[in-house]
């Protein structure tokens, strides 16, 4: 793998804590700020809605400028979205704040897959995919508990000004290591918008909002059903959410090579594999190291929708590809959100701290039969073939690397 995905990996770590983070300092900011923890955890909606807002909307802006300095460029966005969350004097210019460094989150992910597919050869582009989202899931790990203790010891905004240096390191190495990748022939906005109207394209988009929203159903509340159900300690938390992350981990390795291999297959049985583990979770949650063993292997389906939902919206659109691949964190951000609401809202209909994994298994067969249904209308046809091959259906002498 080129060295250049090591500063794209760089970038997901630093996007991936600051995204995460404020879910273990909702407290602390709250009584620094003088608000409460639920009004403070609009800040994590805050950042959500930069995401959805701001994937299409600079993608489409930057359709024309030439990917490295896209990448730099939306990086300085992502640093300065941090450094004023880290400065920010009062509730609302801290929403600001975060609302401003997840902005350039879709967009980024969206030009940093279509420079890591071209970046290898042919046939090992999902692998590269997954090579860059590895530190997003690191951040899982180390990241965000790391920056969560120093937010504890230090204060909040010692957390996002670490951030903020993050940024400008990754900012260097991109501008050191990632090589100039040419823009496609005659890529417009009109080609990108069009490309991302394409009927597959927005079946995956959908299969990822629902599909995923599974996991966010369970994710969001992890925290109640260590403490309230396991019966574990507060201090418990931060590993049981470091065992999701290697979970992450595991997931984006197997499903690279799974993906370049066998692209809809492996969707299938990813979205299959997390409902099994969601109803199971029900059960394993009464004996500790079953539950414990079960959010690992939670994770890893889970994440590993990932890479084959974003491979897909990539080759169907394959010739503007930029467009769709960023949409598709919008619609991961929507299942975000959206599986955060629908837990809460069993939850909150008394239904127990547990009922989530019900709400997210239906919200994971949802995306199943939506993909199922979107590979039976793609049978037969021409388009097929991109699937079924190795690669995104790019020119060879547009590849770098």
């Amino acid at each position: 793998m080129p060295v250049a995905l090591l500063a794209l990996a760089v970038s997901a770590f630093g996007i991936g804590t600051t995204e995460f983070v404020m879910m273990g300092l909702l407290p602390n900011v709250a009584d620094d700020l003088g608000t409460s923890v639920p009004t403070a955890g609009y800040l994590v909606s805050a950042y959500a809605i930069g995401v959805v807002v701001g994937a299409p909307l600079l993608t489409a802006f930057g359709s024309r400028v030439p990917r490295k300095k896209m990448l730099v460029l939306l990086m300085a966005v992502f640093t300065i979205g941090n450094l004023a969350s880290a400065l920010a004097p009062s509730f609302g210019l801290l929403a600001a704040g975060r609302v401003l460094a997840g902005l350039p989150h879709g967009a980024f992910f969206g030009v940093g897959a279509v420079v890591a597919a071209r970046l290898v050869r042919e046939g090992r582009e999902a692998r590269a995919v997954a090579t860059m989202f590895l530190g997003l899931t690191v951040a899982n790990i180390v990241g965000v508990p790391a920056a969560t203790l120093l937010g504890q010891h230090l204060g909040w905004r010692a957390t996002f000004l670490v951030v903020a240096a993050i940024g400008l390191l990754a900012m260097a190495a991109l501008a050191k290591l990632v090589p100039y990748v040419p823009m496609d022939a005659g890529q417009n906005l009109r080609q990108e918008l069009r490309a991302l109207g394409d009927r597959q394209v927005l079946l995956g988009l959908l299969t990822a909002v629902f599909g995923f929203a599974g996991v966010f159903a369970v994710y969001s509340y992890l925290a109640s059903m260590t403490t309230e159900v396991m019966r574990m300690s507060d201090s418990s938390v931060t590993l049981v959410l470091a065992l999701f992350g290697i979970g992450m981990t595991l997931g984006a390795l197997v499903a690279g090579p799974l993906t370049d291999r066998a692209l809809r297959p492996t969707l299938y049985g990813s979205l299959g594999a997390l409902a099994l583990v969601l109803l199971a979770f029900d059960h394993t949650v009464q004996v500790r190291w079953a539950a414990l063993v079960t959010v690992v292997v939670l994770g890893a389906v889970g994440f590993m929708t990932t890479t084959p939902l974003q491979m897909l919206v990539m080759r169907k659109a394959a010739h503007a590809p930029t467009l769709a691949s960023a949409s598709n964190h919008s619609a991961f951000n929507l299942a975000n959100a959206g599986g955060a609401w629908a837990g809460g809202a069993a939850i909150a209909a008394g239904w127990g701290w547990m009922s989530p994994t019900l709400v997210g298994a239906g919200l994971a067969v949802v995306g199943l039969a939506i993909a199922v249904l979107a590979g039976l209308l793609d049978r037969g046809t021409g388009a097929s073939r991109v699937v079924a091959g190795g690669g995104v259906a790019v020119p060879v002498q547009e590849r770098v690397g």
